[in-house]
């Protein structure tokens, strides 16, 4: 009878372990084994208990019940799987060339702004992560039936109809509150990357209600990790648990499905477990076939372990030199190419290099093909200290830059904010030399201050890119100037041309002598935007 009482308490103590910790059952993963031992050690304790005895001078002693047998044997078994097994399969001396090889071929290019086309100021982006959830919190607390209820979950940067936003969901917060809302939390909020006063919170889509059920911070069968893993997913490798919306605005978990390929370390991405976050409707994917509107299936940790060790294993696992040994500079971040396709960013440099680069790789953040820019430049940190050393008397702090290509000069954008978080200014840093700066109270002025920068720099860095200036010879039909914080911008058009163009005195001194009827020599980068920004102005009239 006490045996059949020990197997059900075993077991019970089994369920309620994996119900709580829900390991993964396969080759490479730990945790089952872990419980494993657990078990085996509370069915030792159960049929060998403590024992009190007394010794020949009558004092009470403890007797520990030694593991029988079997027990012993599985034991033992179970802790050479969790320690000796992983260091056989995956040390790094018998496995270097797996562990370099694992983020597949690294393509090579000369320069960045290959890959980004010139972009309209309007869609370039300036909230960061940070502020979006400081402005999700704002609009969150302004709704005061939601305010004690509900909390933000984590921001994630996505396309969403080709417009970039930064998309959260509402999540409960705490036990009770799940208790009164089984049907979910009512909604997400939406920030706009490239408009901090585009906030809004999404609770209706087509005239629906539309609920977050399936979350993290939901209890028992309703906890995202806990509903996949006891509808099939036990015995696979899930991670990066991302918020995302499709196109339409409807609510999804994009899980990242991954397996052990180095004995028990080598995480790679296999494909995605999408997760209606309403309905609870389930579906797999290779990555071959997820849905477009899915921007990450790579979690970014992954990509920045397999970047680290391409770099480390170079020339093999015995360089203690470190010849040609490289790192990433910061942890990757999200852009978008001029494909349209999302990429994880991050600068290389040379192992024990500080302020410089040796290149920037892109990952795609879907089929993890990987091109390394071969451009020496600035490291994130040192633009952003440059950037704020423009303004260090305002103590002002710098958000991680997005690299672009402004006048076909790979540039980082960085927004420079307060104390309190909210973007005050804004710079542009050449990422070749940071010494090229452009600060202002708008992307229009920064952007300004940039070309000025650059023009008087005297050409220090050379622009290698797909993309062509246009040059124009026209005569100028309309001119008027427009006063903005201190600085003169001049707005004009020219015969034969549609848009309208701007310019300032940092760009040409002949802007204040220009008149109607005078020719002028314009260059300009891209004509994707209504005003157009020019790279140089010549007034021709004044030249005689």
């Amino acid at each position: 009878m006490s045996k059949i009482r020990n197997i059900v308490i075993v077991l019970l103590a089994g369920f309620i372990l994996v119900y709580v910790n829900m390991p993964t059952v396969n080759y490479g993963f730990t945790g089952f084994a872990i419980l494993l031992m657990v078990l085996t050690g509370i069915w030792t304790l159960l049929n060998n208990p403590f024992k009190i005895i007394q010794n020949q001078n009558n004092t009470p002693t403890f007797k520990i019940g030694r593991p029988g047998k079997v027990s012993f044997i599985i034991l033992a078994v179970l802790a050479v799987y969790i320690t000796v097994v992983p260091f056989i399969t995956s040390w790094a001396l018998l496995r270097t060339n797996d562990y370099r090889n694992l983020i597949g071929k690294v393509d090579t290019e000369s320069n960045i702004s290959n890959h980004m086309l010139p972009i309209s100021i309007e869609k370039i982006r300036v909230v960061d992560q940070p502020l979006a959830q400081l402005l999700g919190d704002k609009v969150l607390g302004t709704q005061s039936a939601l305010g004690s209820q509900v909390t933000l979950g984590t921001f994630n940067i996505q396309k969403v109809n080709n417009n970039l936003y930064w998309v959260a969901p509402l999540l409960h917060s705490g036990f009770f509150k799940w208790e009164k809302n089984r049907q979910g939390t009512n909604g997400y909020v939406m920030v706009n990357a490239c408009n901090e006063r585009d906030v809004k919170l999404v609770q209706q889509i087509n005239g629906k209600k539309i609920y977050i059920k399936y979350q993290s911070e939901a209890y028992f069968f309703d906890n995202l990790e806990r509903y996949l893993y006891f509808h099939g997913y036990w015995n696979v490798g899930l991670t990066d648990y991302s918020f995302e919306i499709d196109d339409s605005g409807i609510p999804y978990w994009v899980v990242t499905k991954y397996k052990k390929t180095i004995g028990f370390m080598g995480d790679d991405a296999q494909g995605v477990v999408l997760v209606n976050a309403q309905t609870g409707e389930i579906k797999e994917y290779t990555i071959a076939n997820t849905p477009k509107w899915v921007d990450r299936i790579q979690p970014g940790n992954f990509i920045e372990t397999q970047l680290n060790d391409w770099g480390e294993y170079v020339k093999g696992y015995w360089n203690f030199s470190n010849e040609g040994k490289l790192k990433i500079t910061e942890p990757v971040s999200m852009v978008y190419g001029d494909d349209n396709n999302a990429y994880w960013y991050t600068g290389l440099t040379s192992v024990g290099a500080d302020e410089s680069t040796v290149g920037f790789v892109l990952v795609n953040t879907r089929t993890k093909k990987a091109v390394w820019y071969k451009q020496s430049g600035a490291t994130e940190i040192a633009a952003q200290n440059s950037a704020t050393g423009k303004v260090q008397e305002k103590g002002y702090t710098a958000s991680m830059p997005i690299p672009y290509n402004i006048n076909n000069i790979p540039t980082y954008v960085i927004t420079l904010k307060d104390n309190g978080g909210l973007v005050k200014m804004y710079a542009m840093v050449a990422i070749e030399d940071y010494t090229i700066v452009g600060v202002g109270n708008t992307l229009q002025e920064s952007l300004m201050a940039y070309k000025n920068a650059y023009n008087q720099s005297g050409n220090k860095i050379t622009t290698k890119s797909k993309t062509e200036t246009n040059k124009i010879k026209s005569v100028i039909t309309r001119i008027n100037g427009d006063v903005k914080n201190g600085n003169t911008y001049y707005y004009f058009t020219v015969k034969n041309f549609p848009k309208v163009f701007i310019g300032s005195s940092q760009i040409s001194n002949d802007f204040p002598l220009t008149n109607v009827g005078d020719s002028a020599y314009i260059t300009y980068d891209n004509d994707n935007q209504d005003v157009i920004d020019i790279s140089s102005f010549k007034n021709k009239n004044l030249r005689k």
